[in-house]
């Protein structure tokens, strides 16, 4: 019951006053299963991506911290192409830095920091890591490149007709990367919220 009501308000609170470049809702009636998105950061190689991320709540919480992972690929030296996360908030003591005090809120934004300045002393990808630290120019490239394929939302061609219909254009390039129906309809849903 504390687990219920304590989403619920934390889920009010993402919704009334959520941080800058983040949204968070539930997947259809399931309040242990949650969807996030994050805008990347500006000045970062993930400026202009939107990034979706899995969040699983266990039935211990507060107690014991949300799953989160990305669906979206990055380049990361702290995130695997798995989309798991390498963060201590994310685990319990003693390794981990998880207090029943933290939200989701909290580590939403902690992940989007995350995003902006890796932590090359504690990766998962120790490749992506060591190319943070010895080679930030590459590192960049490939980063945006990731974000250019993976996160950046395509938007298909636009024939201009007589009358006041717009009619996708047919002669569009196709799309690298097809996302499933459920990915573009939770993308729709993130879009009409941040207006």
């Amino acid at each position: 019951m504390q687990r219920a009501s304590r989403l619920k308000r934390e889920l009010v609170m993402l919704t009334t006053e959520p941080p800058p470049g983040i949204t968070c809702w539930q997947i259809e009636e399931r309040i242990d299963d949650l969807q996030a998105q994050i805008v990347g950061g500006s000045g970062t190689p993930y400026e202009g991506g939107v990034f979706s991320l899995e969040i699983k709540i266990p039935e211990r919480y507060p107690f014991e911290p949300p799953k989160m992972r990305f669906l979206t690929p990055i380049y990361h030296p702290n995130i695997d192409t798995a989309g798991r996360i390498c963060y201590e908030a994310l685990k319990l003591p003693p390794k981990g830095a998880w207090r029943p005090s933290l939200n989701l809120s909290t580590l939403l934004t902690s992940i989007q920091l995350l995003m902006a300045e890796p932590n090359p002393d504690d990766p998962l990808m120790a490749d992506i890591a060591s190319e943070f630290r010895y080679n930030k120019q590459l590192f960049t490239q490939k980063a945006k490149k990731w974000t250019e394929e993976h996160a950046v939302q395509k938007t298909m061609g636009i024939l201009e007709s007589s009358h006041t219909d717009n009619v996708p254009n047919q002669n569009a390039p196709p799309r690298k990367r097809v996302s499933s129906g459920a990915e573009q309809e939770r993308y729709e849903l993130a879009k009409r919220r941040a207006v």
